[in-house]
């Protein structure tokens, strides 16, 4: 009852639609998906694996979410929407971690073992990110709407892209507890290019410049 308690609190401080914990814990199918994949994952742990899988099916049947009963899953998850998330097997979230609808943490389909993401706390996916492989997601990070992240994000960065391209947030640590702004988001290949037309000026003043 604790976890529940503290989850439905970062649904309401999170999310400015909610207008009470009643009104989340009955409506919001995010937590439904919660709830479905803690009973999932308890009886994965005991060997119950079909059981696990039925119930996790029984999960996405109703909320549209799919969380395999594998997936290790931290402390005040919100699932904003939610509608079409995929959580892969070996998928570990960290503590206060929000996803928005569309969300897949799966794998490439070319590993055995540890086939899929490791995503620290804090860490903002937003709508339609594929975060796919066995690598890390940093604590802090921020996965931009429509990215396709294939390799590892450091701590408090940006990716943004298809593939993903990393942006580090300087001065900056990310925390959305108050924020969740997905569209002012640095994009590095804007910057890049940023860079090299000013490089190409400067060139252009200084060869207008000889003699």
């Amino acid at each position: 009852m604790t976890r529940l308690g503290e989850t439905l609190r970062a649904y309401q401080a999170r999310d400015p639609a909610a207008r009470s914990r009643l009104e989340i814990f009955l409506l919001y199918p995010g937590v439904h998906a919660t709830i479905f994949h803690r009973v999932s994952h308890w009886l994965w742990t005991h060997r119950l694996r079909f059981l696990a899988r039925l119930n996790s099916q029984l999960g996405r049947f109703f909320t549209g979410i799919e969380i395999h009963p594998g997936a290790r899953i931290g402390r005040r998850l919100v699932i904003d929407h939610g509608m079409g998330i995929v959580i892969g097997e070996t998928t570990e979230i960290g503590d206060d971690c929000l996803l928005y609808h569309g969300v897949t943490l799966g794998g490439t389909g070319k590993e055995t073992g540890k086939r899929h993401p490791t995503i620290g706390n804090n860490v903002l996916i937003a709508c339609g990110a594929k975060v796919l492989g066995p690598f890390k997601v940093g604590d802090g990070a921020r996965i931009a709407a429509g990215a396709v992240v294939l390799s590892e994000v450091p701590e408090n960065a940006t990716a943004v892209g298809v593939p993903a391209h990393v942006a580090s947030i300087a001065g900056e640590r990310v925390n959305f507890a108050g924020e969740v702004d997905q569209i002012h988001i640095p994009d590095p290949v804007q910057r890049e290019l940023q860079a090299l037309a000013a490089r190409l000026e400067a060139l252009e003043q200084a060869k207008e410049g000889e003699p």
